[in-house]
């Protein structure tokens, strides 16, 4: 930092800690310094810096961020704040060179660079009970409709910025990273839904039906999460998968005087009317991108007649749409329905009505040919997505749809809960994990078996988190170019030391992950009549009936 510079010297300094581009690395130096305070200040701190970026995935990157990051805030004070926690440096070093996303969080509001010094903000994982507290004290106060729902995607923004930095740093395993994102999700989904329910009462009164007595009585409404998110297994930037449910055909919105409701006589329309503009809303509301950003994206696409079906129907439509029109996949995604936001108690009535079409219930118990049937066509679905791979050339760099991806796993762990549910309910759970753990225990496979699925799942996981956090794009194919690949092979945790050598040792544990994976999928899926897996599922049906 000297006022001299030997430009030879610093490339070769600067070339030393992995910056690719070191002429650019000392243009970058130079605007952060500032006046000759500061540049003393940055000099103090500039070794430690640079170390710190050398193990990150794209120190060059680091170094652009620093610039962005010194430019938008009080450099000396920073500075001096720096100097004296070294930890934070350190830690914004990981964030500015692993994760473009993360970063531009902290550009967007650089007072949570002292919220991530905060006691416990990162040392502990965020419970669901805290998040609700925090989330009341950011919006109990508002009144406006729009002004809560852009509180809503500020707190989304903090909190993805927390769980995003516990993952990168390794402070959280894998279960719980899905498990907070899905936490979040679901929390935001709820209280978006108040907000836009609330309003639309405002507007129209509350929707009513008669119940079996004769009496007026409020028609509850439940979002219904699918996916991973039901699973609690969330992305990073995962859509949120949804259904909407309300409770009764029957009825029409009125004004209650000792609720207040604003409701103009004459105004009163049906429920289908009121919940499918109710679901109209909330779809906007959690996916509008706004100068705050936008909440979740929403897939609704899983509803009833797909992308063509009404947004919202009562419980008892879905229950004549599934006993008449529904398909196998249908009962796989169906294994995932959990209530996240409205009436949990409508929301269990959901999940409880689906059962008979998931599992069978009242039918007779499945022989080899009944089995092989339903794992045939699920097999056709998959064959439909290798099709599509295969025409992207991504057969073997995707990580979820691919050849020994998630979606194998995810398509083994389903097709044997919807053939063994009905007599065996305890093998049945929403998570890969647990029912991977679940199998493992009713002898379905081995318990070799089940752990190598679970850690190739933790894996194929975990690389699918470090390819979205770049950007938080809904990314799942690993980088055709090496300088890329090397990045993420660093974000895995296989070390800066020979970034090539770290790539070619991921790209191996890559390989062999998906090869067990494979492996399994076959075994069920290739010859269904042989498989082991499927006979000892029967078998172990049989002993239960």
């Amino acid at each position: 930092m000297a006022e001299k510079r030997d430009p030879d010297g610093a490339r070769a300094v600067l070339s030393a800690y992995g910056l690719r581009d070191p002429d650019q690395a000392d243009r970058n130096l130079n605007a952060m310094a500032g006046d000759p305070i500061q540049r003393r200040r940055l000099a103090d701190i500039l070794p430690m810096m640079l170390e710190s970026i050398s193990r990150t995935a794209d120190p060059d990157q680091a170094l652009n961020h620093w610039e962005r990051m010194l430019g938008s805030v009080s450099r000396t004070s920073f500075l001096d704040y720096l100097r004296t926690w070294p930890r934070m440096l350190d830690l914004l070093c990981a964030i500015f060179g692993n994760s473009d996303a993360l970063t531009f969080t902290l550009l967007r509001d650089t007072t949570l660079v002292y919220w991530l010094a905060e006691e416990k903000v990162l040392s502990k994982p965020p419970t669901r009970k805290g998040l609700e507290r925090a989330l009341q004290e950011s919006i109990g106060h508002l009144t406006s409709k729009e002004v809560k729902l852009d509180a809503l995607r500020r707190f989304r923004r903090r909190e993805m910025l927390r769980i995003g930095v516990r993952d990168l740093l390794r402070l959280a395993t894998v279960p719980e990273t899905t498990g907070s994102l899905s936490d979040l999700a679901s929390l935001l989904i709820h209280a978006a839904y108040e907000i836009v329910d609330a309003d639309l009462k405002q507007q129209y009164g509350v929707p009513m039906h008669q119940n079996r007595q004769g009496r007026w009585v409020e028609t509850r409404f439940a979002v219904i999460g699918m996916g991973k998110l039901g699973g609690h297994e969330l992305n990073y930037s995962s859509d949120v998968d949804l259904l909407y449910i309300y409770e009764s055909d029957d009825g029409e919105t009125r004004a209650q005087a000792r609720k207040r409701v604003a409701a103009p006589p004459g105004i009163g329309i049906s429920n289908e009317e009121y919940f499918e503009i109710l679901s109209r809303e909330l779809t906007r509301a959690l996916s509008e991108p706004t100068r705050e950003g936008h909440v979740f994206r929403v897939d609704l696409r899983l509803r009833a007649e797909g992308s063509v079906g009404q947004l919202a129907r009562s419980l008892a439509s879905y229950q004549r749409y599934y006993l008449a029109r529904g398909q196998v996949w249908e009962r796989l995604a169906l294994l995932k329905a959990a209530p996240v936001a409205g009436s949990p108690e409508l929301g269990q009535s959901f999940v409880k009505t689906v059962k008979p079409f998931i599992f069978g219930v009242g039918k007779k118990s499945p022989d080899l040919a009944d089995a092989a049937l339903v794992v045939e066509e699920v097999r056709a679905v998959k064959d439909m997505i290798d099709g599509k791979m295969v025409g992207r050339g991504h057969e073997h760099r995707n990580v979820k749809l691919g050849t020994g991806g998630i979606r194998e796993i995810e398509f083994f762990a389903q097709t044997l809960q919807v053939l063994a549910g009905k007599q065996l309910p305890a093998v049945v759970d929403r998570s890969t994990l647990g029912a991977l753990e679940r199998f493992a225990r009713w002898k379905l496979i081995s318990e070799q078996e089940k752990d190598d699925l679970t850690v190739a799942y933790v894996f194929l996981r975990d690389v699918e988190h470090k390819l979205q956090m770049v950007h938080d794009l809904q990314t799942h194919s690993l980088p055709a170019e090496m300088q890329e690949l090397e990045r993420c092979a660093i974000r895995m945790g296989y070390g800066t030391g020979d970034r090539t050598k770290a790539a070619e040792l991921f790209l191996a544990d890559h390989q062999r992950y998906t090869t067990v994976v494979h492996r399994a999928f076959q075994s069920l899926f290739s010859q269904p009549k042989t498989s082991h897996v499927l006979q000892a599922t029967l078998r172990a049906i049989k002993a239960r009936s």
